[in-house]
């Protein structure tokens, strides 16, 4: 169970979004280089290790969301085609997220320094994944690996 201080913080962002947004829209990667690792992030703000992604602010697709949040979490660069796995209800952040899945394979252009939002970040084999990955990250590679069915929920 998440701490007072991560559901309160998540509390807060997510009134925000749903005072300027009304719905809230955001986008993952489920991103591979070419030898198939997954890239993967950790927050300042949140625990565990994630796939990168974030909001679709308006006026913005969410191809364009995707290519905007891979390159400001992790200098990645989508090789070929980003292909759309599935939408899921995120309602274990609010009754109104929707998160979109994409699954895509990249290129590095050059290593992710730590920052304010990205505290470490790398790319890991799919068997070999770090201590402290989210469970909703662990369900959605199994997902796209065929070991469990597609849910509607994140």
């Amino acid at each position: 169970m998440r701490n007072w201080r991560e559901r309160l913080v998540t509390r807060v962002l997510h009134t925000w979004f749903a005072l300027s947004r009304g719905m809230t829209l955001g986008v993952r990667a489920a991103a591979f280089d070419a030898d198939g690792q997954v890239f993967l992030v950790r927050h300042s703000y949140v625990p565990g290790w994630h796939m990168p992604g974030g909001g679709v602010e308006r006026g913005e697709t969410f191809h364009q969301a995707l290519i905007k949040e891979l390159r400001e979490e992790g200098n990645l660069e989508i090789s070929g085609q980003a292909e759309l796995f599935a939408v899921y209800f995120n309602s274990g952040t609010s009754r109104r997220d929707h998160v979109a899945l994409y699954h895509c394979t990249v290129t590095q252009t050059a290593p992710k320094r730590a920052d304010r939002e990205i505290v470490e970040s790398g790319f890991f084999a799919p068997d070999a994944l770090p201590e402290g990955v989210t469970a909703a990250t662990r369900r959605r590679l199994e997902e796209l690996a065929g070991r469990r069915a597609v849910s509607e929920t994140w």
